[in-house]
Order: structure tokens, then C-alpha cells, then sequence
């Protein structure tokens, strides 16, 4: 079998740049570092932006891309843009569109009001990053997949990544709703799940096989060639550790032959994500100096 491509890792140190959203969160409010990865032994990682202030996007990725140098296996970051702004998703994409490092894009919606994923300004975003190659990761609620669901038909172009299956509670409110919305969502070809996530949704005391099945339904509604592996390391400490997660994708996948699993594990983030075995990608034109 292949190694694994984790698609959704978190790097942050608070002693360099601020978190608002860890205030408050005291198991969180600490430095979790490439140092500190559980998952190493088992494959690479995508490092997707951490929610430091907007302002600190650049020194995020510059931070990053350093940790990258010493660390290759960390293979890519999906970076912070304003997406809502064209001016500054067209800066974004004239300064790095070409960046070996730059997998992809996030701006996390999922705390905006009720038609933020409508406004001109924040499609013109997402279009812009389609014409440029780069995936935009969508962190949204599950009562936000309506709203995705019309971004994803009106942004043909722009492959869009459902960050942590649009946070259900397995088994609570609101799941059967998720799960039409899921399969309505997944009608559109230029859009992946990612596999992630559901341990800090779940309430406590909630039937494992539960967590499984709400796997199971990303995998039948996008199929093993759509949904990618991630971990939401460090965050799903709060509720799990790294092999207990890894472990419930496996049993989701137990079901489908070994190719799936090579698929979800590591082949589909490579070809999403443009990330490939050519050295230390964090060497780029933007690297120096």
C-alpha cells in the first residue's frame, strides 16, 4: 500500500503569530509544531492555514514554507487569502500562482452569515483561483452545503474541497438533512470531501459505528476517487488521537477494494493538491532570501 497523504494538518506557535480562536481553548493555546506530529512515520502532510489574524497570512506561509526546508515531508500549505476580495485574490494569485509550495486555497466561512458564499465579490475569488489551478478548501457548517452546493454550480472551473464533510453530528440533529444536502453537493464533479474532522463534531458517548457509517456515506455519495484523507491534527485531540482516527477510515473503507484505499490515503491529495516527489518543493522563487 501506499503512505499516506494526510490533507489536513495545522502547524501554529502563538510565540509568533496570534490565533484569536484559541482564546479560551487552553488544551489549544500552545504550540503544536512539525516537531510534535503523531503521524509522521506514516506518510507525508498538506498543512492547511491555521486561523492566525488575516494580516499574518504572509508570515504564516513564511513560517511554514521555513519549517518545510528542514521537514520535506511536509509536501504543501493551503494558504489564507481574503477570497472575498478579487483585488486581493488576483494579488495572491500574481505572487504565488506558480509557487510549488502553494497547494491550494482556504478562507474559513464557516461563521459567516447566511448568503456570504452568494456575494459577487467572493465568487469572483473562487473563479479567479479556478483559472489559476488552485483548489479553494471550504470550511462550512452542514447547513451551509445549500449555499456551497450553488457556489460549486456557479464555479465550474474551481475544484472545491469540503473541509471535515461539512461538520455533522453523526447521529444528531440535523443528520438526515446533512445527508441529502452531502449527496446533493457531490452531483457536482468539481467537488471533493474531505475525510476528516467528525471526532471534535461528535457528542460524546456517540456509538463509534456511527462516526463510521457518516464516513461510509461521503464515500458512496463522492466515491473513493473524491474524498481525501485528513486528520484536523491537532485540533481532533480534543476528542481523539491520530491512530484512533486513521482507524476509522480504514473500517469505512474496509468495504471497498485496497485501490480505494491507495486513492483516499495518498493518490487523490497528490492530484488535487499538485504535490508530487521532485525534491524539497519548499525551494521556490519565493523561498529565497
Amino acid at each position: 500500500m501506499t503512505g499516506v497523504l494526510d490533507a489536513h494538518v495545522h502547524f501554529w506557535d502563538p510565540r509568533r503569530l496570534r490565533y484569536p480562536w484559541l482564546d479560551g481553548i487552553p488544551e489549544l493555546d500552545r504550540p503544536f509544531t512539525p516537531a510534535d506530529f503523531p503521524g509522521r512515520p506514516r506518510g507525508d502532510v498538506i498543512v492547511v492555514e491555521a486561523g492566525r489574524v488575516p494580516a499574518d497570512a504572509d508570515g504564516e506561509l513564511a513560517w511554514l514554507r521555513e519549517e518545510a526546508r528542514r521537514q520535506p515531508w511536509i509536501r504543501g500549505v493551503v494558504a489564507h487569502v481574503d477570497v472575498e476580495s478579487p483585488a486581493a485574490t488576483s494579488r495572491f494569485v500574481a505572487g504565488y500562482g506558480g509557487d510549488p509550495f502553494v497547494a491550494g486555497v482556504r478562507r474559513n466561512v464557516q461563521d459567516e452569515a447566511p448568503g456570504f458564499l452568494h456575494g459577487n465579490g467572493f465568487r469572483a475569488g473562487v473563479r479567479l483561483l479556478g483559472e489559476a489551478g488552485l483548489p479553494f478548501d471550504a470550511c462550512v457548517r452542514a447547513h451551509q452545503l445549500p449555499e456551497l452546493t450553488e457556489l460549486a454550480a456557479a464555479c465550474p472551473r474551481t475544484t472545491i474541497v469540503l473541509d471535515h464533510l461539512g461538520k455533522p453530528a453523526p447521529g444528531g440533529p440535523g443528520y438526515e438533512r446533512w445527508r441529502r444536502d452531502l449527496r446533493r453537493l457531490a452531483r457536482h464533479a468539481n467537488v471533493l470531501a474531505k475525510l476528516s474532522g467528525l471526532a471534535t463534531e461528535t457528542t460524546p458517548g456517540t456509538a463509534r459505528s456511527l462516526v463510521v457509517d457518516a464516513v461510509r456515506e461521503a464515500l458512496d455519495a463522492f466515491g473513493p476517487e473524491r474524498c481525501l484523507y485528513g486528520s484536523d491534527w491537532p485540533v481532533m485531540t480534543l476528542a481523539t488521537d491520530y491512530a484512533a482516527w486513521l482507524d476509522v477510515v480504514h473500517d469505512a473503507l474496509a468495504t471497498h477494494p485496497a485501490t480505494a484505499a491507495d486513492a483516499v490515503l495518498h493518490d487523490n491529495a497528490v492530484r488535487t493538491y499538485r504535490t508530487r516527489s521532485r525534491g524539497n518543493v519548499a525551494l521556490s522563487r519565493h523561498g529565497k532570501g
